[in-house]
Order: C-alpha cells, then sequence, then structure tokens
C-alpha cells in the first residue's frame, strides 16, 4: 500500500502524467492477454498458431477462419471497464492525467469514458470495406448474420481497424503517442511486457522525472524504474 500511496503523491505532484498500458489491464474484465500460461498464444485453433491467424496474409487467404477466430476468442459482448479504467477517467477529467497509450484493441478505454486515447495497434471498434474504404462500426457485426462481415455500398469484406502481423504502425498514432511521451514527467507503464516492438521502443523517447512500471512479472525496464509494483491494474488505480 505504501507504493501505491507514492504513486498517488507523483500524480498529485506532477504536471505531465502518460499511462502506457498493454493486455494486462484488460485480464481484470476478462480479456486474455498474450503470453501468460492461459493467453492466446495457448491456443489450439485448428493447429494453427494464433499469431499466424492474426496476421495480414491469413484475412486475405482465410477470411472466415480469421473471423471464426476473433468471434471465438476476442469479440466478446459481455467485457466492461473495470475500477482501472473508470479511474483513468476520473484522473483525466481532473486533468492529471494527458494522454493514455494502449497497445490493447479492445476499446475499454474509451468505452469508460476517456477521451484522448492513443490505440497504436487500432480498435476492434471500427471496421472498413477493402474494396471501397466504407467506415463502419462495430455494430455491422450484430446487424449481419453472415461469419464474414460485407460492405453494405459494394459488396466487398471488412477488415477491422487493427494492426495485423505484417502491417505496419498508423503514423499519426504513433506520433501523438511519442509526442506525449516525450513530454510527460511521469509516465506509468502497466500490464505490459515491453518486449514487443516497435512499442516497447517508445519508452527510449521518455525524458521525464519519474517512470513507474505496475506489472505481474519482470520486465527488462524495471532496473531503470523509479517504482516497481506487482499488483493488478484495476486494485492499483482503484486504490489511488
Amino acid at each position: 500500500m505504501e507504493k501505491i500511496e507514492q504513486l498517488g503523491a507523483w500524480i498529485n505532484e506532477s504536471r505531465s502524467t502518460v499511462f502506457f498500458g498493454g493486455a494486462g489491464t484488460s485480464t481484470e474484465s476478462n480479456v486474455p492477454d498474450f503470453r501468460s500460461e492461459n493467453g492466446l498464444y495457448q491456443v489450439d485453433f485448428q493447429g494453427i498458431r494464433p499469431e499466424e491467424v492474426l496476421s495480414r496474409d491469413f484475412f486475405f487467404d482465410h477470411t472466415d477462419l480469421f473471423y471464426k477466430f476473433l468471434k471465438t476468442y476476442l469479440l466478446k459482448s459481455d467485457i466492461q471497464p473495470h475500477k482501472g479504467h473508470r479511474a483513468l477517467v476520473s484522473l483525466e477529467r481532473q486533468g492529471k492525467l494527458d494522454a493514455i497509450i494502449t497497445q490493447n484493441i479492445d476499446g475499454l478505454h474509451q468505452m469508460a469514458g476517456s477521451k484522448n486515447v492513443f490505440e497504436i495497434h487500432g480498435t476492434l471498434a471500427r471496421y472498413h470495406c477493402i474494396k471501397c474504404h466504407a467506415p463502419y462500426t462495430s455494430a455491422v457485426l450484430s446487424e449481419q448474420s453472415a461469419l464474414i462481415p460485407t460492405c453494405t455500398k459494394c459488396g466487398g469484406n471488412l477488415k477491422p481497424d487493427v494492426v495485423l502481423y505484417q502491417e505496419g504502425l498508423d503514423d499519426t498514432v504513433v506520433r501523438g503517442a511519442i509526442n506525449a511521451i516525450a513530454n510527460a514527467d511521469l509516465l506509468i507503464v502497466c500490464g505490459t511486457s515491453l518486449v514487443v516492438y516497435p512499442a516497447a521502443g517508445f519508452l527510449q523517447y521518455f525524458r521525464g522525472k519519474r517512470l513507474v512500471l505496475i506489472n505481474r512479472d519482470e520486465t527488462p525496464y524495471d532496473s531503470r524504474a523509479d517504482l516497481v509494483i506487482r499488483a493488478p491494474f484495476g486494485e492499483v488505480f482503484g486504490a489511488i
């Protein structure tokens, strides 16, 4: 509890706080992470590795299997933000949190009410037609009964606005995230192993006063942190 109180004091003192989160921030909402013992990458999907399923080539070559995987493991209608997400909303409204940078594609931060969110791996909340590029929201999935959602304008298949393997990050999102980190004096990194690049490389742009890591396991940046907390995201920010 002493460490959490220290973090709370630092947030109050900070002129610019940025939150950088990974899959571990959503596990308390029953969204699986990727690399843990029960993570998404441990799933046996018809003998195909999940990393292969979540690639650009696989989407275009096996769109039906791609959506079967998505609807089975990632598109869950019952997930809701938890107290950690809601705490970040409160901090943002108080002017104590400048930005959220997330590696997650579940949209939980926006669902909770956060406004300034950089989704560096995209989101499952939006879709677009691969032919005419018409935009759609996730509502299209419930509006259409077919396994593969299609464009109502041209009939083309819809692709989720997520960054798949073999695809690059969105330049505008990357610039915004890096700028937020570069201007922060307190950077809170939570629920991420910090081994996935290029996202993990964003930390090199931090030149601020204090770095805080909140993670279940050790990360490559632990030795550089001013404070390391081994506790769940919701527990820490719920207390703050």
